[in-house]
């Protein structure tokens, strides 16, 4: 869940494209020197554009050997990322101590997600990917303390967490809220809010595709419970998912549950950590005063 509705805006290629590309064709019919001057300041646009664009990589290059440049959104007012793979994989370098940047010029990767990252050069995206290659890159293994069954385990939690549990909270944010908490809570570029609704109903359409779309808000929030309760359950009284120390799936749950606690207001998931969960929500505490001493830094100003 990487701020959808800006990568929809900075990708294009959506419906208003296509108005555009219709808009063209009937202007070339009516006046074709007209067509021409659009077309030519348009083609000036994407230059411009082309030339930006390579001064940013520029930029990332002189961020020296080896520092790793994370691309993403604007902050969030109350979160550092309403993205909750941004806030997994900026917790993940500042856990395992690797030194990074954050560039917010270009949000999307060629893969169209974000975050991803810049190093040496070279591009990489999916968050969980880019802690793949990081960790054996600066020979950092978080886990390494583990048993195999207790790798079995973390990498169980971890799917439930980003490909399960995720799933709950869109369907609440963007779906039942229509939306607002990412209105509410981050700052969006000019002219974008009026794009929410159209957003809302292409995420609408991908959880019926997914699935769990079909399933009333009632039924979607008892499933996100059971995932609460079972991470609840297995975190016990421990300071860290796996024991005593922090491992990869305390970003991934950290990320997630984050959206929870600082992004999602009057929601029944911020109200079981409050109540049923209390231990998950004490571990976000945890987990902010550990690897996030400068969270107040890390927050966009309202204005």
């Amino acid at each position: 869940m990487l701020c959808p509705l800006m990568a929809l805006i900075v990708q294009g290629g959506w419906a208003p494209m296509q108005v555009a590309g219709k808009a063209l064709r009937w202007l070339w019919h009516k006046n074709k020197p007209i067509t021409i001057a659009v077309v030519a300041v348009v083609g000036v646009v994407k230059i411009r554009q082309h030339m930006k664009k390579q001064e940013r990589r520029r930029k990332w290059n002189e961020a020296g050997k080896d520092v790793v440049v994370l691309h993403m959104f604007n902050r969030g007012y109350t979160c550092p990322s309403l993205s909750p793979f941004v806030v997994k994989l900026e917790t993940y370098l500042r856990m395992a101590d690797i030194p990074y940047q954050i560039d917010h010029d270009e949000p999307m990767g060629v893969k169209g997600k974000s975050p991803w990252i810049t190093l040496n050069g070279e591009d990489m995206a999916d968050s969980q990917l880019i802690m793949e290659y990081l960790g054996p890159k600066y020979r950092k293994d978080l886990t390494s303390h583990l048993t195999p069954e207790e790798k079995a385990v973390a990498h169980s939690l971890q799917i439930m967490i980003d490909e399960y549990f995720l799933w709950c909270l869109i369907v609440w944010r963007y779906v039942q809220e229509r939306g607002r908490p990412l209105a509410n809570s981050m700052k969006l570029p000019v002219g974008s809010r009026f794009m929410i609704s159209f957003f809302v109903k292409k995420v609408t359409e991908a959880t019926r595709l997914q699935g769990i779309g079909r399933h009333s808000f009632q039924e979607v929030e008892a499933m996100g419970r059971k995932c609460l309760q079972s991470l609840s359950t297995y975190l016990g009284q421990k300071p860290y998912l796996m024991g005593d120390k922090p491992t990869e799936v305390d970003c991934s749950a950290f990320g997630m549950l984050a959206q929870v606690v600082w992004c999602s207001p009057n929601s029944g998931y911020l109200r079981m950590l409050e109540t049923d969960f209390k231990n998950l929500y004490d571990y976000c505490q945890r987990m902010k005063e550990k690897f996030y001493p400068d969270w107040d830094k890390c927050l966009e100003k309202r204005r």
